[in-house]
């Protein structure tokens, strides 16, 4: 099969160090043919990409490539208890002249809060809490690294007890048991401060039984006969399908329905820190510790989550506990929602001055990097709020004083909404070759 230039492109864009992958990268640059393909860019903005340091099909410099290839202006890594990426991702930027920001997102208990106890926005736990740090400063990189090393490692005995429990339920059809080390931490960048997720161990999984059954039918018919599963639609097209450029993500996913419940062993306390230990530290580095918003569903937008209750009922309650927590704002995907749940945490956003952050998370070749909801008017706010995130990002890092919420910035008097505005001028118009010029142009 003859590849396309995006296999092309990606696969080198992969390659095993962040220097070569950054020089692939300059070479792109480089190269008028490649570059005059590119398309003009758009207003769109992602921050919300995740890479190889947690689970994706994209290097930090694949990601921003990618992005740039989608006509982004902006492009951000967020991968769960890592923040691994971060350097490759603001050195690709600067390299590619797109704009850049850097974070992480994690679970965490909200024990001793006003609703400890509720299933907020974890589809698999009552009282874990996904949440994300927006804008974390380059020159604090290195404490977020060793903040997030003990959860890494408390996560990866959770997930040697996890590949156990997965193979009692797969040894029985035949496939040989998963070795933890060598089947699923060699597919992830553990040893260059990347995490291990269940997707890690589910991918695992997929790649044993292509390497049993090989692709098309014979998989299709060993997943229907002898692992009794259902394989119907879209799904089975794209399994029997050899050439299928996204086998090994469309098998993942038939799996983490069908396997991930029975499987999956709740996280404790020492994995997932109190949500009160994590907003102190993201505020005191200069991040925007932001809660991930789900929202209750009953007909999905995007097709991809079955009806269940989440948050919605007592958000009246949840977004006043989480202004005392000490979050700085809330980020939201705009395609996952529906215009009424999100005109309502936006009357609340306003309502306690909490940061509105958009992102939607990218972690399947399948998916797009396109996220055209965001060109919406009811929406535009959050494009702005993209530019003032990346400038809070490089102004915190070279003043941290200049921090969005710092209570001596020298833009202190004016709401949130009025020092948003004016830190967005200055996060467009910078120079995103050389975003740390960003302070000639901060006129305070």
């Amino acid at each position: 099969m003859k590849r396309n230039s995006n296999e092309n492109q990606l696969e080198k864009l992969n390659s095993e160090t962040m220097d070569a992958r950054l020089k692939v990268l300059k070479t792109f640059t480089e190269d008028p043919d490649i570059m005059n393909q590119l398309p003009p860019e758009t207003m769109e903005v992602n921050n919300h990409v995740h890479t190889i340091y947690s689970f994706s099909p994209y290097s930090p410099a694949a990601s921003v490539w990618f992005a740039r290839k989608a006509g982004l202006k902006a492009v951000g890594s967020m991968d769960h208890d890592s923040i691994g990426a971060a350097k490759e991702t603001l050195a690709a930027g600067k390299i590619l002249g797109t704009a850049t920001t850097v974070g992480f997102e994690l679970r965490v208990n909200f024990t001793g809060t006003s609703v400890e106890g509720r299933k907020m926005n974890n589809p698999d736990s009552a009282n874990i809490v996904y949440m994300t740090v927006h804008g974390v400063p380059e020159s604090k990189i290195p404490e977020v690294e060793a903040f997030l090393k003990p959860l890494q490692d408390q996560r990866n005995q959770r997930n040697r007890k996890q590949t156990s429990k997965l193979n009692d339920l797969i040894i029985p059809f035949g496939l040989d048991p998963l070795d933890f080390d060598r089947d699923i931490a060699s597919l992830s960048e553990t040893k260059e401060g990347g995490s291990i997720t269940e997707r890690h161990i589910l991918f695992g999984f997929s790649k044993s039984i292509v390497s049993k059954c090989g692709k098309g039918l014979p998989l299709v018919e060993f997943l229907e006969k002898t692992m009794d599963l259902s394989v119907k639609g879209k799904i089975r097209d794209f399994l029997l399908d050899q050439e299928n450029p996204h086998y090994l993500y469309d098998l993942l996913g038939i799996l983490k329905g069908n396997f991930l419940p029975r499987f999956f062993i709740q996280p404790d306390e020492q994995e997932c820190l109190s949500v009160y230990k994590v907003v102190e530290f993201a505020n005191k580095i200069g991040g925007i510790p932001c809660y991930a918003y789900l929202g209750d569903v009953s007909e999905s937008p995007t097709g991809d989550k079955k009806a269940e209750k989440f948050e919605d009922d007592f958000l009246d309650e949840l977004i006043p506990e989480l202004k005392n927590i000490g979050f700085k704002g809330i980020s939201y995907m705009p395609p996952r929602n529906t215009l009424e749940q999100l005109k309502r945490v936006q009357k609340l956003c306003s309502e306690y001055e909490l940061m509105e952050i958009s992102g939607v998370d990218i972690n399947s070749s399948r998916q797009s990097f396109n996220c055209p909801e965001i060109l919406q008017s009811d929406f535009s706010h959050l494009i702005v709020a993209t530019w003032a995130l990346i400038a809070h990002e490089k102004l915190t890092a070279l003043n941290p004083s200049w921090n969005l919420f710092h209570p001596d910035n020298p833009l202190a008097s004016l709401s949130l909404n009025e020092r948003i505005q004016r830190y967005g001028q200055w996060g467009e118009k910078a120079d995103h070759h050389h975003p740390e010029n960003i302070a000639t142009l901060a006129d305070f």
